[in-house]
């Protein structure tokens, strides 16, 4: 293997070139002019399996998102990277220089082709652009905007002045509009979203948690009702029918997050995060959440729902944490799934592989990365493609 690039000498190339390995510096963006609204309800957020421009991710940097444990997450990081780039190009935000060194040389290491992937220096504070980032949405002439919702870190920790940038960061690189959506009873505040908390098929249908909406912990915009989501839905995501699940899973501090309990596989098809064991919290969580989908399938589209057993519960200090195969993230012709050495990750990666037969499962250990609350589909954000055909 040859020796690693050096990122001062101009040894990756530049940052304009599609699926080229680059790194930039990305400059403060100082845009107060107000964004680009497009007329509501001509949007659509498109299902995670529909093609990709490219996957988002932020390199780890912030130790207190891993205590005691961040020595071992780049190399979870390289491996992620390694798996993604032989099937799209991969966008990865650096903190700073020195992060951006360490990314090159993990990546080098790792066997990660230069042509696979870019490197932005851009300051953030934590790595889950799932939820600091937009989400990509396609406009009625099949173009791609990004809807910038705003980000208060979960209503739940104060240092977040840097990740209200990256919403800026990804259109200025990807070079697409910046749409950011108002609260439909306030219009004159922005709509608080966050896309670990939203799941769709891309044909109208939606699952969301009211933990995650509606309880009064964690809230993210005070004073909004279900139908007034639901009509947010309706503009911003072209959702037509609002599925509202109870609970997230047990040690979730995003407090109800949808993608570690419930996702879809295909338009009328949703893998659920089931427990079998009636003497852990999932159980009752997780068949009140079956109920509620199996009524929604009574009433609406008929949907199938297909269950993806939980691994053992795995604590660190004490502390139960949020391992899930429902935090899975689907690229292009592949399929990434969190393993926890538990006997059930031949389970949850046979499964998916029956039900996405398009698609390549890789499995990724995340014993490690889960520490950090979250794993593969929290650290990842797609950038849809642009459609040849209107909708």
């Amino acid at each position: 293997m040859s020796a690693p690039p050096d990122l001062d000498d101009g040894g990756i190339g530049p940052i304009g070139a599609p699926g080229q390995g680059s790194a930039r510096r990305i400059e403060p963006v100082h845009d107060d002019a107000p964004p680009t609204h497009p007329e509501a309800g001509r949007l659509r957020m498109p299902a995670e399996w529909e093609r990709h421009d490219a996957t988002w991710l932020a390199w780890p940097h912030h130790e207190p998102d891993w205590p005691g444990k961040l020595a071992p997450i780049p190399w979870v990081y390289a491996e992620i990277v390694r798996a993604l780039h032989r099937y799209e190009r991969v966008e990865i935000l650096c903190h700073d220089e020195g992060v951006q060194e360490a990314a090159a040389q993990a990546l080098w290491a790792h066997g990660v082709s230069p042509d696979g992937f870019r490197l932005h220096v851009t300051p953030n504070d934590r790595v889950w652009v799932r939820d600091s980032g937009p989400t990509g949405v396609l406009r009625a002439d099949g173009s791609v905007a990004w809807c910038n919702w705003a980000f208060t870190a979960w209503a739940k920790y104060e240092n977040y002045a840097r990740d209200l940038e990256v919403g800026k960061v990804f259109a200025g690189v990807s070079g697409l509009p910046r749409l950011e959506p108002p609260r439909p009873d306030r219009p004159d505040q922005r709509l608080v979203l966050e896309g670990g908390g939203i799941e769709v098929n891309g044909q109208g249908l939606l699952l969301v948690t009211e933990e995650w909406l509606l309880s009064d912990v964690q809230v993210r915009n005070p004073g909004m009702t279900r139908d007034d989501y639901e009509r947010a839905f309706r503009d911003w995501l072209g959702v037509r029918q609002t599925i509202w699940l109870g609970e997230g899973c047990v040690g979730d501090d995003t407090h109800g997050h949808v993608d570690d309990i419930a996702r879809f596989v295909a338009p009328d098809t949703v893998v659920l995060a089931y427990e079998e064991d009636p003497a852990d919290e999932n159980h009752r969580r997780m068949a009140d959440n079956l109920r509620r989908l199996q009524l929604a399938g009574g009433r609406h589209q008929a949907i199938r729902v297909v269950k993806l057993p939980f691994p053992r519960a795995v604590e660190m200090h004490g502390e139960r944490l949020p391992a899930s195969y429902a935090n899975f993230y689907v690229a292009n012709g592949v399929v990434l799934v969190p393993t926890f050495n538990d006997r059930n990750d031949r389970v949850a990666l046979n499964t998916l592989a029956e039900l996405m037969p398009a698609h390549d499962v890789v499995g990724i250990h995340a014993v490690d990365l889960v520490w950090g609350l979250g794993t593969l589909h929290c650290l990842t954000q797609q950038q849809p493609a642009a459609t040849t055909r209107p909708r």
